[in-house]
């Protein structure tokens, strides 16, 4: 395929390229996704480990044509320039209380971040991607899907799809058309002694190594 980028991502660590391999790119083409692909990507998030096991995750997903445009149109309008070609989209809802108790389960939403995660990288096992999206309207969503608001969290709209080149894209979109960096290691994994009270920051012990070629 032209014109496709190559991924720059380099790990600090080592790591399975599944991780630095997930991205999340607006270009997609239109081709349809198979029923066993399909039945894939939610199988591996309903093996997502979640509080209690109660799985508050609800996977809503348009196929067909019709279907595609409805969901589409609760998306903010730069979200649906492009999304609108993806031939896969979800809408990812969470379970606000526990089906037992019916107490509020704060962790619905932890869980089901997690969830998403485990179908984004099956997505990239099967030469597929998936772009998760915050930018929708979520009384709409409701609407679309007949979910009660007091029952039911719409966390994320996401379309899945198989990469087109860029050129493929609205003009302003372009340019951003390339896996993003993260931020180092010690900021976002820090030792108990960084959170003791002391004005002095302890040297971190996973700061970049030198890598082997």
């Amino acid at each position: 395929m032209s014109n496709m980028q190559h991924n720059p991502r380099v790990p600090a660590h080592d790591v399975d390229a599944m991780f630095p391999d997930r991205w999340s790119p607006r270009a997609m083409t239109p081709e349809p996704i198979s029923d066993h692909h399909l039945a894939a990507l939610f199988e591996a998030a309903r093996w997502t480990p979640s509080c209690y096991n109660e799985q508050p995750w609800l996977f809503c997903y348009a196929t067909s044509p019709k279907d595609r445009r409805r969901f589409a149109s609760a998306l903010v309008e730069k979200n649906r320039a492009w999304a609108s070609k993806a031939p896969l989209l979800i809408f990812l809802a969470a379970r606000r209380h526990f089906a037992e108790t019916g107490r509020l389960n704060r962790h619905a939403d932890f869980d089901s971040g997690a969830a998403w995660m485990a179908l984004a990288l099956q997505a990239r096992k099967l030469g597929l991607y998936a772009h998760a999206m915050a930018g929708f309207d979520q009384s709409r969503a409701h609407a679309i899907l007949s979910l009660p608001k007091d029952q039911y969290e719409i966390m994320a709209a996401i379309a899945v799809g198989r990469r087109a080149a860029p050129a493929t894209l609205p003009n302003d979109f372009r340019a951003m058309e390339s896996p993003n960096d993260r931020k180092p290691l010690a900021r976002i994994a820090q030792p108990a002694s960084s959170h003791q009270g002391s004005r002095v920051k302890p040297r971190s012990s996973l700061a970049a190594k030198p890598r082997s070629s």
